[in-house]
Order: C-alpha cells, then sequence, then structure tokens
C-alpha cells in the first residue's frame, strides 16, 4: 500500500486561498476563519490591493504568487507551500462558510483521505447557483458517475479538504512548468481543477466522504467562472481522467508483472486484470499498489496528451 505519514489526531490545518482582485472579500472572510495552523493566500497578479488588504487583516498571513493563470495553477502553487496535515481549499468571495472547516476536519480525522464538499445533500444548498449552472452541474455530475463509475453528488464544487500525504497520488501539474508561449492555459490550470481533482480521488481509491456545505451569495465583485466555456472544459476533462485512470491501472499491472518470477508472468499474461473499481466512498482498504507509481507515470503525458486529446 502507498506510504503514508502517520496523522495525528489532532492536525494542523492549512487554510489554501486563490485570490485575484478579492481584497475586499478577504476583508470580510479572513477574520471570520477559526485557528488554523496556516492560511496560505495565492495571489493570481491582482491589480488591487489583495495582498496588502490580506496582511492588514491577517499579519501572519502566508503570501504565495502563482506561476502561470487560472483557479488550477494557484491551487497548485498553493499546495506546494502547504507544511500542514490537512489542505483545505477555500475560496476568497465570501461563498464558503468558514464555520463549516472544523466539519471538514472531523471528517477527515474519522477516517476519510477526502472530504468533499456537496450542496445536494442534507444540510447542503447554494444562494449562488443559477438554473443553468444547477442544470449544468447536475448533468455533468451524472455523466462523471456514468463514465467513471463514481457516486458523487457534486462534482465541480470546490470546498474540500483532505489530508497533506495524498498529494503525491494526485499529480497535479508542477508549479514550474513554463507558461504556454501563446498566452493560453495549461489544461489543469483552469476551473476544471475541481473536476481532475474528483476523478484523481477516485482513480486513486481514496476514502472519500462527502460532507454537506452551503454555498453563499459572492459579496463584492464578479466571478471568473463562465458556465458555458468552463462547462465545456470539465466535460473534456471526465473524458480525459476516464483516459488518464486507464493508463493508471495498465501501469500497475506492468509494475506488478515485472517484479514476478517469469514462471508466474507466463501464467499472468492471458488473464487481463480487473480494471480497479472507482468508488466515490469506500468503506475499507488501501488504495491500489503502484497508484502513486501509476500518477507519476501520467504525469508527464498528462500536459501534452490532454491537450491533444480534447482540442
Amino acid at each position: 500500500m502507498p506510504v503514508r505519514t502517520v496523522r495525528p489526531a489532532v492536525p494542523r490545518v492549512s487554510v489554501v486561498i486563490p485570490a485575484r482582485n478579492e481584497a475586499r472579500n478577504l476583508e470580510i472572510i479572513l477574520p471570520k476563519l477559526p485557528p488554523v495552523y496556516e492560511v496560505i493566500l495565492v495571489d493570481g497578479n491582482s491589480v488591487d490591493d489583495t495582498i496588502a488588504a490580506a496582511q492588514r487583516v491577517m499579519p501572519d498571513i502566508r503570501v504565495v504568487h502563482q506561476t502561470r493563470k487560472g483557479k488550477g495553477n494557484a491551487l497548485a502553487c498553493g499546495f506546494e507551500a502547504v507544511t500542514g496535515d490537512i489542505v483545505v481549499m477555500f475560496d476568497a468571495d465570501c461563498s464558503a462558510d468558514p464555520d463549516e472547516i472544523p466539519r471538514f476536519v472531523k471528517a477527515l480525522v474519522d477516517g476519510a483521505d477526502v472530504a468533499k464538499g456537496t450542496r445536494y445533500s442534507l444540510g447542503g444548498g447554494s444562494d449562488d447557483i443559477t438554473i443553468v449552472r444547477n442544470l449544468g452541474n447536475r448533468g455533468l455530475n451524472m455523466l462523471c458517475n456514468i463514465i467513471l463509475g463514481t457516486r458523487y453528488s457534486d462534482l465541480c464544487y470546490g470546498y474540500n479538504a483532505f489530508w497533506a500525504d495524498v498529494l503525491p497520488e494526485i499529480g497535479l501539474l508542477s508549479s514550474e512548468l513554463p507558461k504556454p508561449a501563446d498566452g493560453s492555459m495549461l489544461w489543469g490550470d483552469g476551473f476544471e481543477i475541481e473536476t481532475v481533482l474528483t476523478c484523481r480521488w477516485s482513480a486513486a481509491e481514496l476514502e472519500i466522504s462527502e460532507v454537506p456545505s452551503h454555498e453563499k451569495l459572492r459579496v463584492h465583485g464578479s466571478s471568473n467562472l463562465n458556465a458555458v466555456t468552463d462547462g465545456i472544459r470539465v466535460l473534456k476533462s471526465i473524458m480525459h481522467e476516464r483516459r488518464r485512470a486507464a493508463i493508471g491501472r495498465s501501469e500497475v499491472r506492468r509494475a506488478a508483472m515485472s517484479v514476478m518470477p517469469p514462471a508466474e508472468q507466463l501464467a499472468a499474461a492471458p488473464h487481463a486484470a480487473p480494471a480497479a473499481p472507482h468508488a466515490s466512498a469506500r468503506t475499507s482498504g488501501p488504495a491500489p499498489i503502484g497508484a502513486p507509481v501509476a500518477a507519476a507515470a501520467v504525469a508527464a503525458s498528462g500536459v501534452v496528451g490532454l491537450e491533444d486529446d480534447v482540442a
């Protein structure tokens, strides 16, 4: 099974907040955060006083500058800076309720690898989602569950938490990759990041617990999300993640075969190993042997291969 750190009963919680031009919202939301080990603000080249405002209301906040553009890249930069035991993904626009953070942490301490926020269960909801976005979310969620064999109720929701020791199994794009020369985004750097993470948590067979969450209205400014173009990116991501998971399973089988004695390899070769199920919330059992190897094996192909597949 993958090597994990010993998980503490009282974990250090790192809150990662991607933000671009969110100064006024940060002034409201940062003072409402519960006491945590560290808060990491990932600034996306803001042209307002986002950083100054954050430091004014929270002097010990850590500031990280994202290296490319897009929410996915911002989160990846923040994850790389985490030094705590648990990572909480938290939006800067006041839509996420800081009082829910202990609920996410409890789900992790109780045994989950990932605490997945959902607006579609008892205790959850949204003051912000439109009819069009709601229909789109439900359609994409159903498609993902059919294609990947998952059981998620809220695929695209960005309020999530997970143990930091699962990061190597996710295989996100490194913050050190260069920006595309044409000014475009690498796949995984945009709003599709929530879908990418959700699919990869399942592909790694992590223990996932859905946590009811109520999405509030943004207070200041407007969202950078586009329901149509970002919805298309999510759809393409689902198809890519299906292919990526298949490659990962193939790499795991190949790695397992390589360490078998020759006689056992001959015996196993005619029988294809069954595909690993992708359950959104398994009740027991470790992640499959070689999951980190598979993630590493397909990470490089994910940058170029994905863009080729979904262009």
